[in-house]
């Protein structure tokens, strides 16, 4: 296992957010930052990636002996085309995208009697991008991004049956398709090329429950298990740090229609959910980020970073018996 950084939990201090109000990081800058905690590549943004000296970058990593994943989007089989090529080319191991589809927190009820045909568009662009893909290039890693459950990533995965198409795995988000995070990791985890490593906590609604970001290692994510599990089944896979939204996530699996157009899920496997929810569930304190109480971009840059160091040393620690 070899560890990174993603852009995505810290967009106000990396200029990426439109209201930050300071300079977008680059590439190699981004490769520096990951280098500068320890961490031995980055997950690049492909917006970003096309917008610096990829060559640069590539060069960069290569003399230091990091790996490049892209951050990329949509199922779009030209924009994905394009992205593999320009990974290609950068030397990156994985592509990740998002397929999106549901609402934040696993909301797919304005897609009913549409989810199924969706869900075969994604199947149909991915068969031909895998097609023409190079076989010895990067990975195409579709994240279980709020949006697709384990049944369906499992079911992308088996049906396009190519050892260069994956699962992007974020350790938080089977929480916002009512799964068990650990269960999630134990049944995807053959198929995952890329891991996000996301904290969440929980807290109680009368609708169901908030996931909040934490910094790793303060919320109910069991990373131990998880790096055990990946560490016997799927040891040569990349996972990098990503917090999560600066917006709570509800998840209203209480309300009867959260339900509609998901798997069909056992009673055993709503049991052991909400057991989890209950165990882990905070029901007292404040929940919202300085971006949801409207501060300024310097203070919540301040306090993406002041995270990201908290999590960076819970990570070194809990990492220093695979090294």
């Amino acid at each position: 296992m070899r560890f990174g950084l993603t852009a995505y939990g810290t967009v106000y201090a990396m200029g990426i957010h439109p209201a930050a109000n300071r300079k977008r990081i680059t590439a190699k800058e981004l490769l520096q930052m990951a280098e500068s905690y320890g961490l031995e590549g980055s997950e690049i943004p492909f917006d970003i990636l096309k917008s610096s000296d990829a060559d640069e970058a590539a060069d960069y990593a290569r003399d230091k002996g990091l790996f490049i994943n892209v951050a990329a989007g949509g199922f779009d089989p030209v924009q994905l085309k394009e992205a593999l090529q320009l990974a290609d080319r950068v030397g990156a191991l994985t592509v990740r995208t998002v397929v999106g589809g549901a609402k934040f927190g696993g909301d797919r009820r304005h897609m009913a009697g549409s989810w199924q045909p969706f869900l075969q568009s994604i199947l149909r662009s991915c068969q031909e991008v895998m097609e023409s893909a190079n076989p010895d290039g990067a990975n195409l890693a579709v994240e279980n991004h709020q949006d697709l459950a384990s049944e369906e990533l499992l079911w992308l995965c088996e049906s396009i049956g190519s050892e260069k198409f994956g699962i992007t795995l974020d350790t938080g988000n089977p929480l916002a398709t009512a799964e068990v995070p650990v269960e999630f990791f134990q049944r995807v985890a053959p198929y995952v090329k890329n891991v996000h490593l996301k904290e969440y906590a929980i807290y109680s609604s009368e609708e169901g429950y908030r996931l909040v970001r934490k910094p790793l290692g303060q919320g109910v994510i069991n990373f131990p298990e998880l790096l055990r599990i990946f560490n016997e089944v799927n040891p040569q896979i990349t996972m990098s740090v990503e917090h999560g939204a600066l917006e709570a996530r509800h998840v209203r699996v209480l309300q009867e229609d959260f339900w509609t157009e998901y798997p069909e899920r056992s009673a055993r496997q709503l049991t052991r959910l909400l057991r989890f929810v209950e165990d882990h569930a905070r029901n007292k304190g404040d929940w919202q980020t300085p971006f949801e109480k409207g501060a300024s971009a310097d203070v919540i840059a301040a306090y993406e970073l002041e995270e990201l160091n908290i999590g960076m040393a819970y990570l070194s620690n809990l990492i220093k018996r695979y090294a």
